[in-house]
């Protein structure tokens, strides 16, 4: 029997990680997360270059080089995660639009037989 990809028993079995990787995909593939990170990237750069004092990163910016890499290294195989979720969900849709076509299909073929065996009844009559 096939799934039903929306019912709400689907969305209920999804494990905690399933649910936090679907989050974080969605978070992080916004244009809001896209644009906060470019305001973080500049602000972070514009301080240690203006900062004549107190440089915690300065020029070539290593250590936002090294945080932008462990963001990196975490956040794509989580959205990876999230992905084959998704494709997942769209083999049961795939599974549940065949089986809807191969019956849609049977009755087709049963009401050209009826059609059919109509012309027949109505030649025989003739």
């Amino acid at each position: 029997m096939l799934k039903e990809v929306n019912h709400p028993a689907n969305k209920a079995k999804r494990t905690f990680g399933q649910k936090a990787a679907d989050v974080i995909s969605h978070v992080a593939g916004s244009w809001t997360f896209i644009i906060f990170l470019l305001i973080f990237l500049v602000i972070w750069m514009a301080i240690n270059v203006a900062a004549a004092i107190n440089k915690w990163d300065p020029y070539p910016f290593i250590l936002l080089n090294l945080i932008l890499a462990c963001l990196t290294a975490i956040q794509s195989p989580i959205i990876l995660m999230s992905q084959n979720r998704e494709v997942q969900r769209d083999r049961i849709r795939a599974e549940y639009d065949y089986a809807v076509n191969k019956k849609a299909e049977r009755e087709i073929r049963e009401l050209k037989e009826d059609i059919k065996e109509m012309k027949r009844s109505l030649k025989l009559r003739s």
